[in-house]
């Protein structure tokens, strides 16, 4: 299965402050805030929900395809990209902007000060996918990721238009649709891909019903966290699967994004929804025990070991023979 993710693209400058903020204001000048604070540490990780995607789908043998706007300043994140198996032949580069970046400094109890910088990003939906999406190599499967809005909706009613399936993962950016946008991006969608509230959010902003939903979709994927996935269809009964137990979370961060790596790589090669799911959660918890979203390793013994132990032997020996060669 060719797999093409579309979404955005983007660094994570991440620094600690020792204080606390709360101290650094004084309340009769807060009219006149200027502030800056001396940090101990800076992390600058690689992100992006398409990359994050990317990054997993490449690490466990697929060869996808990433969709996004990048700067000039991509070169040493595309590198990496490309020894994990990403093909970046899709990739805008922008000539006037540099590629998006959320800068955020957290203070010792835990409060945050962040900025989110959309750069190249913004012209996502300049450049559209039909020429991939009418060629000779064309995806199976199309996944439309948190990016500008407008390129996302373009980018779902282009695979409309050619006949190519396609996943919805709206995620963060349903704070920015509204009801219609939120219809134009989900029906036809092969799956869509929420967490619990986000699902709760796609009900409130097209006013229907979760049946309502199901007769847009294939099928409707959330992910439960720590009590793991449910795959909703249409007049069936719900297949939920759970959690891989004992994992020690370091960090949430891409837990989601590495989810979705899972799942689809085992749909990829065929194996049931069930399979897919397990192992979706299995590269989540691996996920959740790196610091960082791009930081675990897809070590194939490792990551069928874990599985053996959450899901049983029998279980292990299905997903098994899909380590294979890259595709």
């Amino acid at each position: 299965m060719r797999i093409a993710v579309t979404g955005s693209i983007a660094t994570d400058h991440l620094m600690v402050f020792p204080g606390r903020f709360a101290d650094q204001l004084v309340p009769d000048q807060l009219a006149h805030l200027s502030l800056s604070f001396l940090v101990d540490d800076l992390e600058v990780r690689r992100g992006g929900v398409a990359a994050n995607i990317a990054f997993g789908l490449g690490s466990l043998g697929l060869t996808p395809q990433l969709v996004g706007s990048v700067g000039d300043d991509f070169a040493e994140y595309e590198l990496w990209l490309k020894r994990h198996g990403v093909d970046t032949g899709a990739v805008h580069v922008s000539a006037t902007r540099q590629t998006a970046r959320f800068m955020c400094l957290t203070d010792q109890d835990g409060n945050q000060i962040a900025a989110f910088y959309a750069g190249a990003m913004a012209e996502a939906a300049d450049t559209g996918l039909g020429g991939m999406l009418s060629g000779p190599a064309r995806p199976d499967l199309v996944l439309v990721c948190p990016n500008e809005p407008a390129a996302m909706l373009r980018f779902t009613q282009e695979c409309r238009d050619h006949g190519v399936p396609f996943a919805a993962d709206p995620s963060q950016q349903l704070a920015r649709l509204n009801g219609e946008e939120v219809r134009r991006l989900v029906d036809g969608a092969a799956w869509l891909f929420t967490n619990e509230y986000e699902k709760a959010l796609v009900l409130e902003r097209l006013g229907c019903t979760e049946d309502d939903v199901l007769d847009m979709v294939g099928a409707w994927v959330t992910t439960l966290g720590a009590a793991g996935v449910r795959i909703d269809r249409r007049g069936e009964e719900p297949l939920t699967v759970p959690a891989v137990p004992g994992v020690r979370a370091l960090d949430p961060t891409g837990a989601g994004d590495a989810f979705r790596a899972g799942f689809l790589t085992a749909l990829s090669r065929g194996l049931s929804e069930r399979t897919a799911a397990r192992l979706g959660c299995v590269v989540a918890g691996a996920a959740l025990e790196s610091v960082g979203s791009q930081a675990y390793e897809a070590d194939t013994a490792r990551l069928t070991e874990v599985f053996a132990a959450a899901y049983g032997q029998e279980a292990a020996r299905e997903v098994e023979p899909s380590w294979g060669a890259r595709s």
